[in-house]
């Protein structure tokens, strides 16, 4: 098992690498360091690392900065002295990626670029070291009614967001066959699960519920998602970094898919029985939107390779993991407010103000 003294983690104040620091910290038994790099754009939130910041004050640390600044990245590799990397820190979200592509090629293409490089610059030729690359199962494209996402699914990515990590990926592998760089790679199904940004699903519909707005559903409600809660996400990136096999990919899915339309029903029923009201009241709420540009049908990923060779699994039954999410949305109002002010509304109000 691989033993790490100095964690950089990028995008550490986002919705999965702010969950994955706190696993990491609190259940693995790791005892050194984690330096979360982070941007703090729109959707990254020290809210979201206050606990961690007061429990583990000499061994968190946070330098704000850009994954693309390579003096910056340079700096912080030599002062912390950096022998393992949980790649998280990338613009992820599709509808976004639509209206402004450039951003998610700058951040998760170039970004990636410049980790890589600093990592080779400082390691040369290390054994002992690992970079990992957090990914997604959209790098794949769209499945249709049968089949899964395997890792060796060739990659046939559908929007600009998904088009920039597959081509982030391809950097990774070229990294580890070209120069040796020891990398392991996730690609992962949906996330759900407490500081999720609310622009997300489950998020957004838990809001506009405990609000009584109307639910867009996009096209006809029967686009297929695996849902994967975010703890048993970050035991497995750990499962991988600690044990994987140096070059390979792991796809980690919750073995758990929903039709979107069928999803928002059981969040109305949800989030209505957590509320005190009749679990059907909310249903009358759900309103049929036009489809998003080249909206992917149906992901599903076979995760069968890191169950036996690592012996991960997803633990958290679906009901469960949607109560928890649920609760701990209504629970946190003044943290909703606070991530959907600033940056977030000043972007939301520049390009849907005349939609």
């Amino acid at each position: 098992m691989r033993k790490f003294t100095n964690l950089l983690v990028t995008g550490g104040a986002g919705f999965i690498g702010s969950n994955f620091i706190r696993y990491v910290l609190n259940q693995t038994g790791f005892s050194g360091r984690i330096i979360n790099l982070d941007k703090l754009t729109y959707a990254g939130n020290l809210e979201n690392l206050a606990d961690v910041q007061q429990a583990f004050p000499e061994r968190y640390f946070l330098e704000h900065g850009d994954i693309c600044d390579k003096a910056f990245v340079d700096r912080v590799w030599s002062e912390y002295k950096v022998d393992a990397v949980a790649h998280f820190a990338a613009e992820s979200h599709v509808d976004r990626s639509i209206l402004g592509p450039g951003e998610f090629i700058r951040t998760n293409v170039e970004g990636t670029f410049t980790l890589l490089e600093v990592a080779r610059d400082h390691w040369k030729g290390r054994e002992d070291v690992l970079f990992h690359h957090v990914s997604t199962d959209e790098v794949y494209g769209s499945l249709g009614k049968t089949g899964y996402f395997t890792e060796q699914t060739p990659y046939d990515p559908r929007s600009p967001y998904s088009a920039s990590k597959a081509a982030s990926d391809h950097l990774v592998n070229a990294w580890f066959h070209t120069y040796h760089l020891p990398v392991t790679k996730s690609n992962c199904s949906n996330n759900y699960g407490p500081f999720h940004f609310p622009e997300k699903l489950i998020p957004l519909m838990i809001l506009k519920l405990q609000k009584g707005e109307t639910l867009p559903v996009y096209g006809d409600g029967k686009n297929v998602r695996d849902w994967l809660f975010v703890d048993d996400h970050a035991e497995a990136i750990w499962t991988v970094m600690t044990r994987g096999r140096p070059g390979e990919t792991y796809n980690v899915g919750g073995e758990n898919e929903w039709e979107n339309l069928k999803l928002v029903e059981v969040l109305c029923q949800t989030t209505a029985l957590a509320l005190g009201k009749d679990k059907d009241a909310f249903l009358p709420l759900i309103r049929f939107v036009p489809d998003r540009p080249g909206h992917d049908r149906r992901y599903a990923i076979d995760c069968s390779k890191i169950k036996k060779e690592l012996g991960w699994k997803p633990r958290t039954e679906f009901a469960q993991g949607l109560e928890k999410t649920v609760a701990w949305y209504l629970a946190h109002s003044e943290w909703v407010k606070n991530v959907v002010s600033g940056a977030y509304k000043t972007w939301m109000d520049r390009n849907y103000a005349s939609r």
